[in-house]
């Protein structure tokens, strides 16, 4: 089927033009001022037309989390997640027994193909390899070290892309080489690594930081930390809650201003009460409370977030001192490169037709998975 986009305002990597997006089948195949001739013809009405966003760190939303091993439940995210303009994401674990999570990782293997809004790529296990100290919202008797069960859990559980650890914990290195080859991403998070831990990490082959600035050792003048590490080395990707909450908008810029416009990552790291109103929800087994924006446990730490990818982009347009193409970026061509998928992220010729219609404040209001429209 051949199709083509008029009438929109289409972000490419690098500027705003007002051209036709010609597709077919699942890809785009041209971006030009030619008119239509046998194709379907998808009117944009004026909105700004951009390549779908990418979430690589989200535990749920719409009551449902990935911890639920359901269909349901990952059917529910998905769609709750293209509203925001997600149209792939990494649903992410929760330290948990390990029974748990394995039952949360076959269910994506089961029914990531099944669901019918964003599409699953594969699945984030934050944790259980992380340090009591920054435990965030992890809670820490389900934490487990034998480096050999988790040899074997990835083994067994091909669908891992991406892994948050803490790299100062014992045989971490070696998992980190492991990993590498299995091309799966290693994070580094929920840690109280020094500066050089965290080298060793990253020459082994870390290449990310799991929501910079959170649940790490902070950047200081003679200790300068897992921050530190993740802003001078240009390998790594740097993940963003830009929710206005996680991390201080000044803050945020001095990050991107180390890191560079290619290298930080907007995540939501959103939790099932993402897209619900203020109340009492859960993150794994531990009850959270949500009031004015903010989910916190009991003892006030902050659990995930309650962010919309959207609105998240919006901050980093009118915060960060970016262009608007460049804010897109961060929420769809930077985390398609960090995973290596070189046919997502972009609207260009020969990528995946992953498309999404928004308003002059990023507002949703259609949105396209390889082609044809959700």
């Amino acid at each position: 089927m051949k199709k083509c986009i008029v009438n929109g305002k289409v972000i490419l990597h690098d500027e705003i033009v007002e051209k036709n997006i010609f597709i077919e089948n699942d890809k785009i195949v041209e971006i030009s001022q030619r008119q239509p001739c046998d194709e379907e013809v998808i009117d944009a009405h004026g909105l700004y037309v951009a390549p779908g966003f990418i979430d690589v760190h989200t535990h749920g939303r719409a009551g449902s989390d990935t911890m639920y091993p359901t269909f349901e439940d990952l059917n529910t995210i998905s769609k709750a997640a293209l509203k925001t303009g997600v149209t792939t994401l990494l649903p992410t674990t929760m330290t948990m027994p390990a029974v748990d999570i394995a039952k949360a990782v076959e269910n994506l293997a089961i029914n990531k193909n099944k669901v019918e809004g964003a599409q699953i790529l594969g699945t984030h296990l934050e944790g259980p390899f992380f340090n009591k100290i920054y435990k965030g919202a992890q809670p820490e008797e389900c934490r487990f070290f034998q480096l050999l069960k988790i040899f074997i859990f990835v083994k067994e559980h091909q669908d891992i892309r991406k892994i948050s650890i803490a790299p100062e914990l014992e045989h971490s290195i070696e998992l980190i080489t492991y990993l590498n080859d299995k091309n799966t991403v290693v994070s580094l998070g929920h840690t109280n690594a020094t500066y050089e831990e965290a080298q060793v990490a990253i020459d082994a082959g870390a290449t990310s930081g799991t929501h910079t600035f959170n649940a790490m050792t902070p950047l200081t003048h003679r200790a300068p930390g897992v921050v530190g590490a993740i802003m001078v080395n240009d390998s790594v990707y740097a993940e963003l809650i830009l929710d206005g909450i996680h991390v201080n908008f000044a803050a945020a810029q001095a990050l991107l201003r180390a890191k560079g416009k290619d290298k930080v990552i907007l995540i939501t790291d959103s939790i099932e009460a993402a897209g619900l109103p203020d109340g009492t929800y859960k993150l794994g087994t531990q009850p959270v409370y949500v009031k004015n924006g903010e989910a916190r446990l009991a003892n006030g730490a902050l659990a995930g977030s309650i962010a919309n990818m959207n609105d998240c982009v919006r901050n980093a347009f009118e915060h960060l001192g970016l262009t608007l193409n460049e804010a897109v970026n961060l929420a769809s061509y930077n985390p398609a490169q960090s995973l290596g998928e070189p046919l997502l992220g972009e609207i260009k010729e020969g990528k995946f037709a992953d498309i999404i219609f928004f308003d002059d404040r990023i507002n949703i209001q259609k949105t396209m998975i390889k082609g044809e429209m959700k």
